[in-house]
């Protein structure tokens, strides 16, 4: 059997953690900011994690 492909789209979003948690980004961070109130900028700065039910799935995607 062939091995299966990545998604080569997930693997650019999404980053495996040490400790087997996956790190993603945050939306509404490129442009336009100036509409944001600064806590929601804030905010969006902090690390992101991705919900436990979906780890299987992009877990799927990535390798």
């Amino acid at each position: 059997m062939p091995k299966m492909k990545s998604v080569k789209g997930a693997v650019k979003r999404f980053k495996v953690k040490k400790n087997g948690t996956i790190k993603r980004g945050t939306a509404f961070r490129s442009h336009i900011l100036t509409k944001q109130d600064a806590d929601t900028r804030r905010k969006q700065n902090s690390p992101k994690v991705v919900a436990k039910v979906d780890e299987k799935n992009i877990k799927a995607m990535i390798n």
